[in-house]
C-alpha cells in the first residue's frame, strides 16, 4: 500500500521514506524549539489508523478565511494538507473535498492538530498542516473508510499481463 500507516494527528512521512526531523505529534511544529527536537522512536509507530497518500483538492474554510490546498494524505481519522499557509493549531475549519473516481463529496469539520512551517533556507519539502476529523457521524466515517478502502484495493490489484 502506498504511504505509511497513521492518522493525520501525525506528520507525514518525507519523499523516499525518510522520517521528518522533529518527533511526531509532539512538537507541534509551531516554535523555534520544535524544529530541533530528536524523534522519539516510539512515537513515530503511535499511528491508530492507516494513512492513505493521495493527491486530492481541498477547500478549508473558518469564520474568516478561505483556502484552496491539497490533500496529501486521508486516514479514518483526519487528513495532511499541502500548504505553505497553514492554520494556527487549534483551529476549526470546514473541509469539503472530493475523492477522483468516487461518488460524492464530503463537507466535514475538523481541527489543526499540528504544523508544518515553511522554513526558509532550510529542507522542508512537506509543509502544511495535520487536520483531526471532529464530530463525525458514524455514516461519514464509514464512508472515509470505504473510499480509503477502495483505492487502496485498486492501487494494490495485481496487474494482470496479457
Amino acid at each position: 500500500m502506498t504511504g505509511g500507516r497513521g492518522d493525520s494527528s501525525h506528520p507525514p512521512d518525507t519523499p523516499g521514506g525518510a522520517s521528518p526531523s522533529c518527533a511526531y505529534g509532539d512538537a507541534h511544529h509551531a516554535g523555534e524549539d520544535a524544529e530541533h527536537e530528536i524523534p522519539d522512536p516510539d512515537s513515530l509507530n503511535r499511528r491508530s489508523s492507516e494513512r492513505l497518500d493521495v493527491t486530492w483538492l481541498v477547500d478549508c474554510e473558518t469564520d474568516d478565511t478561505f483556502l484552496y490546498a491539497s490533500i496529501a494524505n486521508i486516514s479514518e481519522m483526519g487528513i495532511f494538507v499541502r500548504t505553505t499557509q497553514p492554520l494556527s493549531i487549534g483551529t476549526r475549519l470546514t473541509l469539503r473535498f472530493s475523492p477522483p473516481g468516487t461518488d460524492g463529496s464530503y463537507v466535514l469539520e475538523g481541527t489543526v492538530q499540528w504544523i508544518n512551517e515553511v522554513r526558509p533556507l532550510h529542507d522542508n519539502p512537506n509543509p502544511g498542516m495535520g487536520i483531526r476529523f471532529v464530530d463525525l457521524t458514524p455514516d461519514d466515517r464509514e464512508r472515509i473508510v470505504d473510499t480509503i478502502r477502495t483505492i487502496a484495493y485498486i492501487r494494490d490489484a495485481p496487474v494482470r499481463s496479457n
